[in-house]
């Protein structure tokens, strides 16, 4: 059934479009400003979006700017509502991506008149690539072409390229989010963003091979702001549900924080989205910071003056951790995986993991300890006052609906401590090993 997304501030005009779309048996959601619009056109993805001009907040000019900006929805069919009838104002929605124009009043003939025939015209032509996509395909051929001059890269690897080039114009990424729970309480706070990629004749496509071919390729930038984006309008849902404690967690690449506009990227972002700056987590990999650390330490301190959260992911793997605890405005150090692992086992990873903790206490650093997979890990973790976990020993990742659901189910960690102080907790079903080879390790979720 074709969803169509409309959004339009005036409640009887949306009332009465939403009626007449209904006895055409379309899918009808609905958006009463900009922002809950793009919030929706990103959660929702509709087939054709119909968007009133002159709104308070975001304007419909900005909703289209918005959202052109974004892979998946650069090609869905956007038709504006306005009473404006000037040439200039027609032009103006044109150039930012404007497919048609219905003009107010219009009548019901008009107005699926011209739906149909953009839902035609989109059906029988290809998706365009958008600006960037262009240049992502062209660093791709030209990487192609060397490579089959130089036989240094096998036929499959090239077959990967391809895929990834089209990857970003049909709208295969998704967002999957794994919770991170606090170890006082035992509820999720908030979660970490992390991208996946279904291709209908590979099937999912593991991190471990994409990203880094991304990264090369600078497809990771578009990637990753669309990833930034999709996230931030997911947790401004959940505070506007109610959720006022949740924050999300977003990687930047190497390629994306050396992006001078990344301050203006992320405040436009936020705007769009309603998100408080607070309830963003960045998180920068310790090869980000050392390619150029003035740079790195300039770009911190604007995100940090925006209210932005800045984490040290993989913390300890990298090198000179200690003198970027000093050097960079940090607020969270993520403990890698292979530290977590068999903590109560192995003596290095105990010291390291109790070090890092107690480490970043006397900082006033929050910890987040990543790939808890054991009650004996989890039990290690809150001994030594560890601020948070994430792992699959809570949650595997897991889509934005099934996220939703979690917090509305106030989901916990079941462990003792915490069902001691709670009279109800839903009972934890631990995750199939499948879950593993499907989605890739831990390891591999970045």
């Amino acid at each position: 059934m074709t969803k169509i997304l409309v959004i339009e501030d005036e409640q009887p005009v949306r009332k009465m479009i939403v009626k007449i779309l209904k006895r055409q048996d379309f899918a009808v959601i609905e958006a009463e400003n900009g922002v809950r619009g793009v919030q929706m056109a990103l959660s929702e993805v509709p087939d054709l979006i119909l968007c009133d001009i002159q709104m308070p907040e975001l304007d419909g000019y900005q909703v289209l700017k918005t959202l052109r900006q974004n892979s998946l929805m650069a090609t869905i069919p956007f038709i504006f509502l306005t009473a404006r009838a000037e040439k200039a104002d027609f032009r103006a929605g044109m150039e930012l991506g404007a497919d048609d124009y219905v003009t107010k009043p219009f009548t019901q003939a008009e107005l699926l008149g011209a739906i149909t025939a953009r839902l035609q015209k989109q059906a029988a032509m290809k998706q365009p690539f958008t600006q960037a996509l262009y240049q992502v395909e062209e660093k791709l051929n030209e990487l192609a072409n060397s490579s089959v001059s130089t036989n240094e890269i096998s036929p499959e690897r090239l077959a990967l390229e391809v895929l990834l080039r089209h990857a970003l114009a049909k709208g295969e990424f998704q967002v999957y989010y794994q919770p991170q729970a606090d170890l006082t309480t035992g509820k999720i706070v908030g979660a970490e963003a992390l991208v996946r990629w279904y291709n209908p004749e590979r099937g999912y496509i593991s991190p471990a091979e994409f990203i880094p071919l991304a990264e090369e390729t600078g497809a990771i930038v578009q990637i990753g702001e669309w990833v930034l984006l999709s996230a931030c309008a997911l947790a401004s849902k959940f505070l506007a549900a109610g959720f006022s404690d949740f924050h999300v967690s977003v990687n930047l690449s190497a390629g994306q924080f050396a992006d001078p506009e990344l301050s203006a990227k992320i405040i436009k972002i936020l705007q769009t989205t309603a998100l408080p700056p607070t309830n963003l987590v960045l998180e920068i990999t310790e090869t980000s910071l050392i390619r150029d650390t003035a740079t790195a330490s300039a770009t911190l301190n604007k995100l940090k003056t925006l209210g932005v959260r800045i984490a040290l992911d993989d913390f300890g793997t990298g090198y000179a951790s200690l003198m970027y605890l000093k050097q960079f405005p940090l607020d969270t150090l993520k403990i890698d995986k292979d530290f977590v692992s068999n903590v109560t086992r192995d003596p290095q990873n105990k010291a390291i993991a109790s070090s890092v903790i107690q480490l970043a206490r006397k900082l006033n650093l929050k910890v987040v300890a990543e790939g808890v997979e054991t009650e004996a890990e989890l039990a290690f973790l809150k001994r030594y006052k560890c601020d948070f976990i994430q792992g699959f020993l809570f949650s595997r990742p897991v889509t934005a609906a099934e996220l939703e659901n979690m917090l509305a189910e106030n989901k916990c960690l079941s462990f003792p401590d915490f069902r001691e102080n709670r009279a109800e907790v839903i009972p934890f079903s631990a995750p199939v090993k499948t879950e593993k080879s499907e989605n890739g390790s831990q390891s591999q979720q970045k």
